[in-house]
């Protein structure tokens, strides 16, 4: 079978076979059906579950290096299973240690390049993260192998990361758009590339600078709004050479050299913003209420939120603020109150993409008008999020307007309507999300499959539960 200097689509001697290639990690068989409903206030203390962007990395970088990598406070939802399953099949060594979501990860790396061709296909359920982060890996690696995914990861684009790693000399294999199931051919004779982004995404730097690891020279991304920036700063802790520098303009320059000898580290994984967003906005929309939320994970190119709710009026104050391996964490305080409409502008979004969903939902609460601009790359999520969270608001009487790249919300100035169910199409932060209004909407609020929850948040009805929520099958 022939390739392009790029990339194929799929011959159709092989369609049905990567057709039939059936995830593992998509959610349960039958789907889990979820209904919320409004309580008065909510009230305690919680501990955020750690930060699913950092935990993926700890184990890539792990595995990348030599010697054991011991990682605390991992998070231990689908997707950084998906992760773990799949560099097991690249040969590292990664066991856990100790009960459940309490637990100590142990990773024994087989070093820049030194992975092995795995014997079957990677199945990376409905994580993005992994497959995007992955493919960064397998490009510089002298071997054949296909990734696939649920179906909503399978409609998700690859194009992005495909068309850096040609540049670079892999060569790929997909259906039509760049869609899993995705077959890489990779080289151990990558050259390096100076790529500018065409938009603004932490996966497709991190997959770059992955891909760089093992390429003589240096590699250089070029970000013309600043993203995550996670990938560096844990490439520097295990003993990368990593440069960022300004570029021009609003332009930032982030350099990998190739060919380090990373190291194994001891990496303490702070709890996830975008998790801890749903407690947090749930005590904000509900007057009277009281909860801490700690060990939030406060990057500053990870905050927006936080900024955003504050602009609206919530009472967030942050406690015990200290570093965390690298990365700054605070307890968060909450006290319930009013919000007001805000505009949120476009330039935040880099900074809270994952939390414009929830974000939805105290503007449909709050007193006035909210507009949200900048949200293009909702539609690349594991689902349409922007058109996900328009369908849900409406299903709720939540006046809006959404555009090709912005969402107006006309909130309630209280409690909502509410009464609808929610499609989620396999979207865990939908389901999360549209749980939480049902906490403040005036008739109670059911989500069609909250099964995709355990992608992230495996303990989200439990810890909601235990604040006061009202959250119970359907």
């Amino acid at each position: 079978m022939g390739f392009s200097p790029c990339q194929n689509q799929i011959p159709a001697c092989y369609e049905g076979a990567l057709s039939q290639m059936e995830p593992v990690l998509s959610g349960s068989a039958v789907p889990a059906k979820l209904i919320a409903r409004q309580v008065p206030r909510l009230e305690g203390r919680v501990r955020a579950p750690g930060d699913k962007s950092i935990s993926h990395r700890a184990l890539m970088f792990g595995a990348l290096a030599l010697g054991e990598t011991v990682i605390s406070g991992l998070l231990e939802g689908h997707d950084v299973r998906a992760t773990a399953a799949a560099l097991r099949a690249l040969g590292a060594q990664i066991v856990q240690e100790g009960p459940a979501n309490g637990s100590i990860w142990r990773v024994r790396g087989f070093g820049v390049g030194g992975g092995q061709e795995p014997a079957d296909v990677l199945d990376l359920g409905n994580s993005g993260t992994s497959a995007r982060l992955l493919a960064g890996i397998l490009a510089s690696h002298p071997f054949t192998c296909f990734m696939t995914g649920d179906d909503s990861l399978r409609r998700r684009p690859m194009q992005r990361v495909i068309e850096p790693l040609c540049r670079m000399g892999a060569r790929f294999l997909s259906r039509d758009g760049g869609r899993l199931p995705l077959g890489i051919v990779g080289t151990d004779e990558m050259v390096p590339i100076e790529y500018r982004l065409p938009v603004a995404s932490a996966q497709v730097k991190s997959c770059i600078l992955l891909a760089g690891l093992n390429t003589a020279g240096e590699t250089t991304v070029i970000e013309p709004e600043a993203t995550r920036d996670h990938t560096e700063r844990m490439l520097r802790h295990f003993g990368a050479e990593v440069r960022v520098e300004a570029g021009e303009g609003r332009d930032t320059r982030i350099t990998v050299v190739g060919w380090p000898e990373l190291k194994a580290r001891t990496v303490v994984v702070p709890g996830d913003p975008s998790s801890a967003a749903f407690a947090v906005v749930a005590a904000c929309i509900r007057p009277g209420s009281d909860v801490t939320v700690e060990n939030v994970g406060l990057n500053p190119l990870r905050a927006g939120l936080f900024t955003t709710l504050q602009e609206m009026g919530a009472d967030i104050v942050f406690e015990k603020a200290r570093d965390v391996g690298g990365e700054p964490v605070a307890d968060l305080r909450v006290r319930g109150g009013g919000l007001k409409g805000v505009i949120v502008p476009a330039e935040r979004a880099p900074t809270m993409i994952d939390e414009y969903p929830i974000l939805a939902i105290a503007a449909a609460c709050a007193e006035g008008t909210t507009e949200m601009l900048g949200l293009a790359e909702l539609r690349a999520k594991e689902s349409d999020r922007l058109s996900s969270v328009a369908a849900g608001l409406a299903a709720n009487g939540v006046r809006h307007t959404m555009g090709v790249d912005s969402l107006t919300v006309q909130g309630a100035g209280g409690a909502p309507p509410g009464g609808g169910l929610v499609a989620t199409h396999l979207d865990h932060r939908i389901a999360m999300s549209f749980l939480v209004l049902g906490l403040a909407a005036k008739d109670p609020v059911a989500v069609d499959d909250a099964s995709p929850i355990e992608t992230s948040f495996p303990s989200f009805v439990q810890l909601m539960n235990g604040l006061g929520a009202k959250i119970s099958s359907a």
